[in-house]
């Protein structure tokens, strides 16, 4: 604000101008042998020199004066600026310092925070623990569904050979029930020629019993005395052998004609002693 409307000092032309901003420049110095220095200025040509001196003067007067008017009509708007500065600066440091309080604040604030988060920061590195275990599980889990995969695959191709082996396994089924069928049969017959021969011998033992029998009450009506035969000869003589012939050629030795009673017949098979 100080430099509004502020002209240089030093005219345009600062050529022309007289020894006050210094001293004269030193005169050449004359050694020995050499030219005599120019002789000085006329009058005139100094008397003009002054007054162009003296109008550049003129002229910087004006311009200081012209700077001071201008300074003089800045001064008020300057001081008002002042003013205006020096009441807003109680503001503004008010305004600082209650922004430097909340800044305080806030950084107690995130402190405490910050504090309060520690057991979040442990679970949180033990969260990151758990997470890298859970990634190797995943890795492994994943390298099991490839394994699974690939059996899964397998066990498609084995399925698509089911129907193949369920078809022979149905005809070694049917084979297998013609076979138990065939093997049932056989037994029922092979029972029932088995019964059949059963009864045939129990019926041919039965017969051989009664005569057995039959010939047993003969030898023992033979043995209790001679009987008079339809020609007048006895039915039996000890003197004649049979009876001890009979018994030898009709089991003596097996037991089935003894001196004990015949034992009873038994209907389910051969006779019992």
């Amino acid at each position: 604000m100080a430099g509004r409307n502020r002209m240089p000092r030093q005219p345009m032309n600062s050529d022309l101008h007289g020894y006050r901003d210094g001293p004269p420049p030193p005169l050449p110095r004359v050694a020995r042998g050499h030219a005599m220095p120019p002789p000085p200025l006329p009058f005139e040509e100094e008397i003009a020199l002054r007054r162009d001196e003296i109008r550049r003067i003129v002229a910087d007067n004006r311009h200081l004066m012209d700077e001071i008017v201008a300074l003089r009509r800045e001064l008020p708007h300057v001081k008002d600026e002042l003013h205006v500065l020096s009441q807003a600066m109680p503001k503004l440091r008010a305004e600082k310092e209650a922004e430097t309080r909340e800044l305080i604040q806030r950084g107690l604030k995130l402190e405490g925070e910050l504090r309060s988060l520690e057991p979040f920061r442990e679970e949180l590195m033990q969260l990151r623990s758990e997470f890298k275990k859970l990634e190797a599980l995943r890795e492994e889990m994943s390298a099991k569904v490839q394994s699974m995969t690939k059996e899964l695959k397998h066990l498609q191709m084995e399925n698509q050979q089911m129907p193949i082996l369920r078809t022979e396994l149905d005809g070694l089924h049917q084979e297998l029930m013609r076979t138990s069928r065939t093997a049932h049969e056989y037994e029922m017959k092979a029972s029932a020629e088995q019964m059949e021969q059963k009864q045939a011998m129990e019926k041919n033992l039965v017969s051989m019993a009664r005569e057995i029998e039959k010939l047993r009450a003969e030898l023992e009506k033979r043995g209790r005395g001679p009987v008079p035969g339809p020609y007048g000869m006895p039915k039996a003589n000890p003197e004649m052998g049979f009876s001890g012939g009979f018994r030898e050629g009709y089991g003596a030795d097996k037991g089935f004609y003894g001196g004990g009673p015949w034992p009873p017949y038994d209907s389910r098979g051969f006779p019992h002693h």
